[in-house]
């Protein structure tokens, strides 16, 4: 079995840019509702620091990927030097448009039986497939539709968060900051919306790049702590052969 750690980093819009309609529809229950102005406002601000979440007000601007059994990988990023690549320890780094990078990544997927994600269930794996379809990217490999993962076939997806948290059952959804912590897994490469704006606008796009790498690597250490401990015998058992 072939296994990809997934992670992707995202910039939104600047919400002037964003069309009218858009920006509309984000905040027309705002303005219909009954608070006070300066609550609007917070609320409309609140609105604007979290575009980077939503593939229809953000784009992607690096995806590193990890190949768990060859424990190489690699990281697609948007920059200013498009085309160009270089290597840091076992990871190439290649530097591209979103199109070019969505292109890797499909053009890769179709080597693997199993995705390894956090948080991709709700937030990276709708990002890559909305994103593809608006850049007329195609889709390569149909990564498990199922969310429980008993349920699924390859290739299987497997959203670390779900899996920590049981599904929900647990009452706070841990960060992977916060999972990397209670692990002792090494990751100070987190990146929140605002510093990866701020560095992109900088012109780091490395710094970026680096930083989303760091995140595989955590969440590839993270993906086997939960393999050897946690994982349901029915997906051991399909795997390992």
């Amino acid at each position: 079995m072939a296994t990809l750690i997934v992670d992707i980093e995202t910039k939104a819009e600047k919400w002037g840019d964003l069309p009218g309609i858009t920006r509309s529809s984000l905040t027309k229950w705002i303005d219909n509702s009954a608070f006070s102005e300066e609550e609007k406002l917070k609320k409309i601000e609140s609105i604007k620091s979290n575009l980077s979440f939503s593939p229809f007000t953000a784009s992607i601007i690096s995806l590193a990927v990890y190949d768990v059994e060859r424990k190489t990988g690699a990281v697609y990023f948007v920059s200013d030097t498009a085309g160009e690549s270089f290597t840091v320890d076992d990871y190439k780094f290649k530097q591209g448009t979103e199109t070019e990078i969505l292109e890797d990544f499909w053009e890769g997927a179709k080597s693997y039986d199993i995705f390894v994600t956090f948080n991709g269930r709700s937030f990276l794996m709708p990002f890559l497939h909305h994103r593809s379809v608006m850049k007329g990217v195609k889709l390569t490999v149909d990564i498990a539709r199922q969310r429980f993962l008993t349920r699924q076939t390859l290739p299987y997806h497997v959203d670390l968060l779900d899996e920590f948290s049981f599904y929900g059952g647990m009452k706070h959804r841990p960060s992977l900051h916060l999972m990397c912590g209670a692990y002792s897994i090494d990751n100070s490469s987190l990146l929140g919306g605002e510093e990866i704006a701020e560095a992109f606008a900088e012109g780091r796009f490395r710094y970026i790049a680096e930083k989303n790498m760091g995140d595989v690597q955590a969440i590839a250490e993270l993906y086997k702590k939960w393999k050897e401990n946690l994982a349901p015998a029915s997906f051991i058992n399909s795997v390992d052969f």
